[in-house]
This record gives C-alpha cells, sequence and structure tokens, in this order.
C-alpha cells in the first residue's frame, strides 16, 4: 500500500508553478478586495422589507410579458382622471336622468362599477397572475361586495329579503313548490332514464370545477359521499334532497360525479406536466401563431400540485377536516338560500352564486394551501381565503336567522345517531393518531430529563475530588442537549 501511494505521488499532475501553460487564467484579478454585505455593511434578517404583500414570492413574483408592459403598468391617475370625466358628464347631463328611467337602479350599478374600479386599481395582488392580476383583483372586489350584501341582508327579516329580490327581479316574491325526486324508486330503465335531466350536466360540471380547486382524487370522493350523506340527512328539510337509493350512489356518486372528478384531474395533470415556456406577443409570427398566443393568455402561467396529506400531522388533518366542511356548507347553502328567497334552480342569480364560488374558490383554495405548506413565506392567511371563509360563514348566519320557524319538523333519530357516531370518530381518530403518541413522546422526555436530574444529584452528594469533574460534564452534555433542540427548533 504505501508503493502504491509513492507511485501515485510520483505521476500526480505536475504544479502549477512547474507547467508549460500559461498561468495568466490563474492569477488573481487586481482590484479592490471584496466587501461583505452591501457597501460593507452586513445584511441581517430583520433588514427585510416587510411592507411587500406575502404574495411577491416565487412562483408568483413572475415577469409579465414584456412585448405587452404597456397592459401592467399602473394607470392609477388615468383611471381616475376618466373615471371623474364620467362622472362630470352625468352630472352635466339632464339626458342620463330624464324621468322615467329607474334611477336607482343606475345609481346603484355605477356605484358597484366605481366600488370595482377601485378594486382592480388598488387591491393587492393575488398568486394568480393569468389572464392578469386585475382581472383576480375584480374577482376579490366582487366577493367583498356579495360579503357587503349578505351582511346587509343578516339584519333584515325574511319578508323584507323576499320583497327586496323583487327590486332586483320582479318575478321573484312567489312562493315556489319544491320538487321531490324519491316518489318512484323502482330500479328499472323507464326511471333512470326519466331522471337524466339538466342537473346531470349540472353535477358533471359542479364536480370538474370542484377537482380543479382541490387537485385531489381522494379529497373529492371524500366530499362526493359526505355530501350524499348530508342530503339523506336533510332530506326533511327540503324536498328536493329526498332522492332514490340509485340517483344518489349511481347517478350521482359513480357517474355524474366520477366523470366531473376525472375530467377535472386530468385536466390538472395536463398543467402540471405541460411545458410553460410563454413567447412574447411580438415574437409569435402570423395571425395563427398571434391568436394562440391570445389564447394561452387565459390559461395557468405555472401549476401546483396540492398534497393535502391529512394522515401526516394534526394541522394537516384539522386544514382537512375544516376545508371539507367548508366545502359541504358551500354546497348546501345555496339550496337554503333559494328555497327560503323563493327562486327557481336555474335562477341568473343562484346560476351567478354558483360561478362567482368556482372563480372565488381558485385563489383561495391555492393561499390556504400555501398558508399550510409554507408558513415561513405565507406569514398571514390570503384575502381570498379569509374573505371566502367570511362569505361561507355570513351565509350560514343568514341562513339560521331566517330558517327560524322555517323547518319545524325535528331531525330524525337515526340522523342524530348517525352524525354522533361520525363526529366520535372524527375525535377518535386524531387522538389515536397524533395524541396518544406524543403523549408518549412527552412521558418519556420527562423520564429521561427526571433520570438526568437524579444522577447529577447523586453526583453531588459523592466526596469532592470527582465532584467538579462529573457535575461539569453533565452540565457540559446538559447545554448540548439544549443546544441541539434549539437548533432542531430553528430549522423546522
Amino acid at each position: 500500500m504505501a508503493d502504491t501511494a509513492d507511485e501515485n505521488e510520483e505521476v500526480s499532475p505536475i504544479s502549477l508553478e512547474d507547467s508549460d501553460a500559461p498561468n495568466d487564467a490563474y492569477m488573481e484579478v487586481e482590484g479592490p478586495e471584496p466587501e461583505p454585505g452591501l457597501n460593507g455593511k452586513p445584511v441581517h434578517w430583520y433588514d427585510a422589507d416587510r411592507t411587500e404583500p406575502y404574495t411577491r414570492i416565487t412562483p408568483f413574483q413572475e415577469k409579465n410579458d414584456t412585448t405587452v408592459e404597456f397592459f401592467y403598468k399602473p394607470i392609477t391617475l388615468t383611471a381616475l382622471f376618466f373615471g371623474l370625466v364620467a362622472l362630470a358628464y352625468v352630472a352635466m347631463s339632464k339626458d342620463v336622468l330624464e324621468e322615467g328611467q329607474d334611477k336607482r337602479r343606475i345609481g346603484a350599478y355605477a356605484a358597484i362599477v366605481s366600488f370595482l374600479g377601485f378594486a382592480m386599481i388598488q387591491f393587492r395582488d393575488g398568486p394568480f397572475i393569468r389572464p392578469h392580476p386585475a382581472f383576480w383583483r375584480i374577482a376579490l372586489g366582487l366577493n367583498l361586495l356579495y360579503e357587503l350584501a349578505l351582511v346587509f341582508l343578516l339584519f333584515q327579516d325574511l319578508a323584507s329579503a323576499r320583497g327586496m329580490m323583487k327590486l332586483i327581479d320582479s318575478n321573484l316574491g312567489v312562493e315556489l313548490p319544491e320538487k321531490n325526486y324519491a316518489e318512484n324508486c323502482e330500479f328499472t330503465a323507464r326511471n333512470i332514464w326519466d331522471a337524466l335531466d339538466m342537473f346531470c350536466i349540472a353535477h358533471t360540471l359542479g364536480w370538474f370545477a370542484k377537482s380543479m380547486i382541490l387537485r385531489d382524487y381522494w379529497f373529492c370522493w371524500i366530499l362526493s359521499v359526505a355530501f350524499e350523506l348530508a342530503e339523506y340527512s336533510l332530506e326533511h328539510h327540503l324536498a328536493n334532497f329526498a332522492e332514490c337509493w340509485w340517483d344518489h350512489w349511481l347517478l350521482d356518486v359513480l357517474i355524474c360525479n366520477w366523470i366531473g372528478t376525472y375530467l377535472g384531474m386530468k385536466t390538472c395533470q395536463y398543467f402540471e406536466v405541460k411545458p410553460f415556456e410563454w413567447r412574447g406577443f411580438r415574437q409569435s409570427r402570423g395571425i395563427r401563431s398571434k391568436a394562440k398566443r391570445v389564447l394561452t393568455q387565459f390559461s395557468p402561467h405555472d401549476f401546483t400540485a396540492f398534497k393535502w396529506a391529512g394522515t401526516t400531522s394534526f394541522l394537516h388533518y384539522c386544514t382537512v377536516v375544516l376545508l371539507l366542511t367548508l366545502f359541504l356548507a358551500a354546497e348546501l347553502n345555496p339550496f337554503y338560500l333559494k328555497s327560503l328567497l323563493w327562486m327557481e334552480p336555474d335562477h341568473p342569480i343562484v346560476l351567478m352564486r354558483l360561478t362567482a364560488i368556482f372563480i372565488w374558490g381558485l385563489p383561495a383554495v391555492r393561499e390556504l394551501y400555501q398558508y399550510i405548506n409554507e408558513p415561513r413565506r405565507a406569514v398571514r392567511m390570503g384575502q381570498h381565503a379569509w374573505l371566502l371563509l367570511a362569505t361561507i360563514i355570513t351565509e350560514l348566519l343568514v341562513i339560521f336567522k331566517w330558517s327560524q320557524g322555517q323547518f319545524t319538523e325535528p331531525f330524525p333519530e337515526y340522523v342524530k345517531w348517525a352524525w354522533l357516531a361520525g363526529g366520535t370518530l372524527m375525535v377518535l381518530y386524531p387522538t389515536v393518531k397524533f395524541g396518544i403518541p406524543g403523549a408518549r413522546r412527552y412521558i418519556r422526555k420527562n423520564k429521561r430529563l427526571a433520570k438526568g436530574k437524579g444522577e447529577d444529584i447523586r453526583e453531588l452528594e459523592s466526596p469532592g475530588g470527582k465532584v467538579r469533574g462529573k457535575v461539569r460534564e453533565s452540565g457540559e452534555q446538559s447545554g448540548g442537549r439544549v443546544r441541539q433542540s434549539l437548533a432542531v427548533r430553528r430549522q423546522g
């Protein structure tokens, strides 16, 4: 082995000094010595700019298409100028407000447009930049307007609210019969064919949208089954929740919901693996290429696959349960609202509410996912998630207030026992999965600490010469444990 080492030393590469190659490339560049930090001053973590919104991070910090940079430049003063010009025209013209027109309606529309204009210009950016950040600011403004309308309705009684609906649509304010889908439940091809209606398409489209929001197969399946169980539980309130067993589990879950979820998840997988290399508008040659570039502006700039991992930690479990509860509430709320306000299922207000919840849910769930999984980046809950959470809870409060005296039939006993069993399992699972192992770790840790303290006390009671060394050694070990635990906490 020694001979081999000597041979390796003999055939080792020649040094730079003995080499015939020019040494200019290895010479140090003359110039000032580099200084650490900025301008010679050290940079600390607390010097970071905390005024920037939390979404100004990768991947949110994306560069826009420089060929259409005009559409991304701030135009606050320009928008203010044109808005004031429009208001000045209204103030100086009599044609806009001539007698016979609905002045209140025009004034309300103008106020809404003005508020959305402010939202488009001044609200913070969210997690999405396609098709344009202004689109998501307007969506946030619409969500805020809807929340304010719910707060206003919360202070009204049901009769007054029904009267106000007639101001929006004169055809409203008339009580509607509830349709029952469980009249003939024989499992025949004729009955199944008769059950196929527009709601099957609505189910499929709805679950396509929910899978695009949640981006998780198991989550969608659990939510699908939970919604059918909720319909069983609430069919004594709303007659249209009463369906045949094959309508619940075959048409809804196994056909419509599954098709929508499958198509939605395939779309998510396509966006997840698709290479997003965007060319500028000016770099696209030909009308066909430019048209394709315009259409791609309405597709995602980047796509994040969600891994909720509800069984990995207690926090993730609580997040999944909370999100499941909120989705169920968002699904059930329109059924109660349209029943209380006497609206048809295909009324434009109902359809607009469903569409709006889908648009608001896209950035809201994205913000919630990052808030839970990247707490160091998302130091606070995003504005879309915060506002949508407030909206769903306010809807529940409005329904609770207006439902008093409307649904007099009590919950059946089997429903109470079923929900009690389900709630017990939901509490028992995290207790066994996270609570008991955590308690065992806590007990073992305390035993180790108590054992270490006992050894220190025994060493103190021993004769003089060895005491200091033992105590010093024990102190160094305990200090090392403390330093190690602090390092782990910093890394965590």
